[in-house]
């Protein structure tokens, strides 16, 4: 198991994968995770079962938990499993990641993360009581946000940037830190990197609606102003930007502190 960096056979040989597979395999690996996490958000909540705030939250976060441990485990060996622009930046920035593929592979995860979330608003599509509630105002598709801009949320900028930046470093961290060669456990890292992410939206929902992946946010953000004219969510995803890019330069860079020596 391979998730993380540059995707090597179980071999230990240079993986015999193209390029385009590799894109490909971001593409479905963020597709999946999407879904999960846009499936537990709207389909739980629009249908109304799980609509108190603390079964919502313990939904979404064990379904995007346990989706991205499935992802990592089908795509790790072929992809290095980022399905996060944050990741992919990181491990570049770490020097374990080829730079001519960062572009290609952001483009991959935010096409997979737009067709997750399309394909679960297609499913509420088919039911107008579960769309009216998915598209109704403040909602957005579940999209992240901070107060202002009509968003449902109560925390302000500042501290929403501050705990994105937090919860990103702290995924990434574990990233990095779960999938080096000389982990003594790189085959569960991918239960340990599901677990931290689960832990890190129990924390982070109830304040912005937990982020720490551009893609995530992206996707509904971008089709809630497609489909239900809200503008709130498109007008605050720059955070859900650049407050996880920081987070995941900065786990890069004590990746870089921390890394073993040779004796």
């Amino acid at each position: 198991m391979s998730p993380g960096g540059s995707p090597r056979s179980r071999t230990g040989e240079d993986v015999t994968w193209s390029d385009g597979q590799r894109y490909l395999a971001e593409f479905l690996g963020t597709f999946g995770l999407l879904v999960s996490v846009s499936g537990g958000a709207l389909l739980t909540f629009g249908a109304g079962w799980g609509s108190d705030n603390l079964t919502h939250v313990l939904v979404i976060s064990l379904a995007i938990g346990a989706g991205l441990v499935g992802v990592i485990y089908a795509f790790g060996d072929l992809s290095g499993a980022h399905f996060n622009p944050a990741v992919t930046v990181a491990f570049w920035v770490a020097g374990r990641f080829r730079g001519r593929d960062v572009v290609p592979y952001i483009v991959a995860q935010l096409l997979g993360g737009l067709v997750g979330v399309a394909v679960i608003a297609g499913v509420a599509y088919g039911n107008g009581g579960l769309w009216s509630a998915v598209t109704a105002p403040g909602v957005a598709l579940a999209s992240q946000g901070y107060s202002g801009n009509g968003a449902p949320y109560a925390v302000g900028l500042a501290s929403v940037f501050l705990l994105e930046v937090l919860i990103t470093f702290f995924l990434v961290h574990v990233i990095l830190f779960a999938t080096r060669a000389a982990s003594s456990a790189k085959n569960l890292a991918p239960v340990g990197i599901g677990l931290t992410l689960l832990m890190l939206n129990l924390i982070a929902i109830p304040i912005d609606g937990a982020s720490a992946n551009p893609a995530r946010s992206f996707a509904p953000a971008v089709l809630s102003y497609y489909f239900s004219g809200d503008q709130w969510a498109l007008q605050q995803d720059w955070i859900f930007w650049v407050a996880p890019l920081v987070g995941g330069i900065l786990a890069a860079g004590v990746d870089r502190l921390l890394r073993e020596r040779a004796t």
